[in-house]
């Protein structure tokens, strides 16, 4: 079969072949009727573009990059979704691959080696250090993602995401606003630990604010964010024998896991416990009872990567873009 071209769509619509080329690319202007029509036949007709032309043409690939330590966590995968639809109507294609956290893999993404060409770089590193950032060879444009590509922003290396240890005394807060003194917190870590610091310290913040005193006894640690550590935290605060009437776990799949061995010791959420989660990942909606948690602004934050990477948002000095957050009461 013949590959589409331009001026077929063009035919097809009764318009100029320029015309096309401007709704392919996002560039003039062009009414919203005859846009929709366009569009309208380049997906009758099944067009492509030739990359390989626009890149020559334009020196634009409009290939973005994708790297989460894990797409098997809900969140990560959600956030993927999410960039890829907000790249789609810039006319973007996202190249999304996993880490898995291997130091080896990090670097060899920011040194873009292996890379076909891109316009930029979404990264949510784990390994790799601030004079990893500093000393990359690639000058495909980057943008950081996660609480530890937080401590790699720089004046020329942007970050984008939520402020996570206000996000987490919010939670926090809400729980000792509806009378919870003794609350647990779930998602401690002693290795990959930027998640945990940022979100304990919000809880700390919370509880010392409300002249609350911490309690080591209610503070879980666990090696991964995954449903079966937040069932084993919460049997093991059990077999503790510390009571306890609220939990904050430091992610909704912790938080899943708590909420199904809550349940097996008939405790009852919110009644006898209140539980609040964070990520705001769509089966939240769906437990039983459904889980108040915090949105962190996963859209909002792939329009200001998308901002950022077209060079249409400054980067301020300190590297860092925060997302505002909102904390989901179900």
């Amino acid at each position: 079969m013949a590959r589409v071209r331009l001026v077929d769509i063009a035919q097809k619509v009764g318009v100029s072949t320029k015309t096309v080329s401007n709704v392919v690319n996002g560039t003039g202007w062009v009414g919203e009727n005859v846009r929709a029509q366009v569009l309208a036949a380049i997906d009758e007709l099944g067009y492509r573009p030739n990359l390989a032309a626009r890149q020559l043409r334009s020196g634009s690939s409009g290939l973005l990059g994708l790297c989460v330590p894990n797409l098997q966590e809900p969140y990560f995968a959600e956030f993927a979704s999410e960039l890829v639809d907000a790249a789609q109507v810039r006319r973007l294609t996202v190249l999304v691959t996993q880490s898995k956290g291997d130091r080896a893999v990090e670097l060899d993404m920011l040194d873009g080696t292996s890379l076909p060409a891109l316009d930029g770089l979404v990264f949510s590193p784990l390994a790799v250090t601030p004079d990893d950032v500093r000393s990359r060879r690639s000058t495909v444009p980057l943008v950081l993602i996660g609480e530890h590509g937080e401590t790699l922003a720089s004046d020329t290396v942007c970050h984008v995401g939520p402020d996570n240890a206000a996000a987490a005394e919010h939670a926090t807060r809400y729980l000792l606003e509806s009378g919870r003194r003794r609350i647990a917190a779930i998602g401690l870590q002693t290795h990959v630990a930027d998640t945990a610091v940022r979100r304990f310290e919000g809880y700390r913040r919370a509880l010392a604010t409300a002249g609350v005193e911490l309690d080591p006894d209610l503070l879980i640690e666990v090696e991964r964010y995954n449903r079966a550590e937040g069932s084993q935290a919460i049997e093991r605060l059990i077999a503790r024998g510390v009571p306890f009437d609220g939990v904050f776990c430091f992610t909704d799949t912790l938080a899943f896991g708590a909420l199904h061995t809550l349940g097996m010791h008939g405790i009852a959420v919110p009644d006898d416990v209140m539980l609040v989660g964070y990520d705001n990942i769509d089966e939240s909606r769906f437990t039983v009872p459904p889980l108040t948690t915090v949105d962190s602004g996963v859209s909002k934050a792939c329009s200001l990567i998308l901002d950022v990477l077209a060079g249409t948002n400054e980067i301020p000095t300190d590297g860092r873009i925060t997302v505002p957050h909102e904390l989901v009461v179900r």
